[in-house]
């Protein structure tokens, strides 16, 4: 296998080459905490081509009532698109199983395709989301994506399901304005504006394609305004934000780019918002040694304004790593190197937070069957603990019931339990949503 810290930019084929590499290899050792008694359950598998979508690849956004919502990224009656175009769902809690709704099929036309990060609930209620594909005709035809927004149907007629009404709020050109919104969440401002990034497109000419954005959009009378506050690929600056942005107390956006900085492996940057427009910081470039390369999923604070993130690979092991920016400093600080026989390998998707201070994330690899895990790492004793809170495939390759490879982000409900899905595997193969309970 390559040496992590020599690969170039990554583009989405070789990333998926990479990560694929990362199922079958195993490295040095770093000291764990075996799971503590949880309970893990399927609440659903995907078909492998089924109507309802499959390759849920984002994780899922739980709403005050428990009910999850999500994204498929392939799938549906959507034929525009290699392997259909991909479906937003619903999944309500009845007695003690649960019924999945499709609210929304991609056809991959003016509408968008292939939804690659999670949908999120918006500040009137409504869904949220982008797709990396359709809305046009540009990006060699496919489309560059688009930003979405979903609407529960005003009235609904017995027991019949009907598809939500769907608003597309901009398309992505290309150019200049971005393409390829990929894996981040969308966040917004208290005036309700929306933030995201795009892995491609801009004004540099650094990147085939364009090295990537951060955008706005702006609300107002009943049309939403695109405006890009960064472009990326500039010497030094990082390229491809393949996750998204979060905001800081005073409204300054943080976020992580996969590839570029000043070693070429990655980097976290600061967006400082002013009267006159926004000026990028960057605040940690990665090198590929035992810091990590590669970040290509999305930071969080913890109370103190501290940064935690994940790195897909190098670091000591090989592996990955998980990481601290603290804050005012940014000083970088190692939680945690992946790669010790038995846990996983190759972290995705953003960590979480719980008020104990306590970190949850997804790895894609590895763990006790070497088809992925879900992880716990706690601060104590001047060190951080790995505790697996489930791996998968533990019945065995195939069908892997439970699902393989977790590559999304997290969710907490309101009794603690956690969320997330498996973009392969489960009893259908295409992919689960599963709980686990404390």
């Amino acid at each position: 296998m390559a040496n992590p810290a020599q690969l170039p930019a990554i583009s989405r084929l070789q990333r998926a080459v990479f990560m694929l590499s990362l199922l079958i290899s195993f490295t040095t050792t770093i000291a764990m905490r075996p799971a503590a008694a949880q309970t893990f359950s399927v609440l659903y598998s995907f078909e492998g081509e089924g109507q309802t979508g499959f390759y849920p690849t984002s994780g899922v956004t739980v709403d005050r009532a428990g009910n999850l919502y999500g994204t498929a990224e392939y799938g549906g009656p959507g034929t525009s698109c290699y392997l259909g175009c991909g479906t937003v769902f619903k999944l309500t809690r009845h007695g003690s199983s649960w019924q999945l709704t499709p609210l929304y099929d991609f056809l991959g036309n003016d509408d968008g395709g292939n939804p690659n990060a999670r949908v999120v609930i918006g500040p009137n209620g409504t869904l949220f989301g982008t797709t990396m594909q359709g809305g046009g005709s540009g990006c060699m035809g496919l489309g560059c994506g688009t930003v979405f927004n979903l609407q529960p149907p005003q009235r609904a007629v017995g027991n019949l399901i009907h598809t939500w009404p769907e608003t597309v709020l901009y398309r992505f050109q290309g150019g200049n304005d971005g393409g390829t919104p990929e894996a981040g969440d969308l966040v917004f401002d208290q005036a309700g504006n929306i933030y995201g990034t795009t892995d491609a497109g801009g004004d540099s000419q650094n990147c085939q394609g364009g090295c990537g954005t951060v955008y706005e959009l702006t609300h107002s009378n009943g049309n939403w305004t695109e405006s890009v506050l960064h472009s990326f690929g500039q010497p030094g600056d990082g390229d491809q934000p393949f996750s998204g942005v979060i905001f800081d107390q005073t409204g300054n956006l943080y976020g992580a780019t996969a590839s570029g900085g000043a070693h070429g492996q990655g980097s976290v940057f600061e967006l400082i918002h002013s009267g006159v427009g926004w000026t990028e910081r960057l605040l940690y470039s990665f090198t590929g040694g035992n810091d990590g390369a590669f970040p290509f999923y999305g930071l969080v604070f913890d109370p103190a304004g501290d940064l935690y993130g994940t790195t897909c690979c190098a670091g000591s092991d090989g592996q990955g790593t998980a990481f601290e920016l603290t804050s005012g400093t940014w000083a970088f600080n190692l939680v945690y190197t992946f790669g010790a026989p038995g846990a996983g390998q190759g972290p995705e998707g953003s960590m979480i937070l719980d008020s104990a201070g306590n970190l949850y994330g997804t790895a894609s690899s590895g763990g006790a069957y070497g088809f992925g895990a879900v992880f716990k790492l706690s601060p104590g004793n001047g060190g951080w603990t790995y505790t697996s809170l489930h791996d998968f495939c533990a019945g065995g390759y195939p069908p892997c019931s439970d699902g393989y490879t977790p590559t999304g982000s997290l969710a907490f409900d309101s009794e603690g339990n956690l969320y997330g899905t498996t973009s392969n595997g489960g009893q259908n193969g295409g992919g689960v949503v599963y709980q686990i309970t404390p």
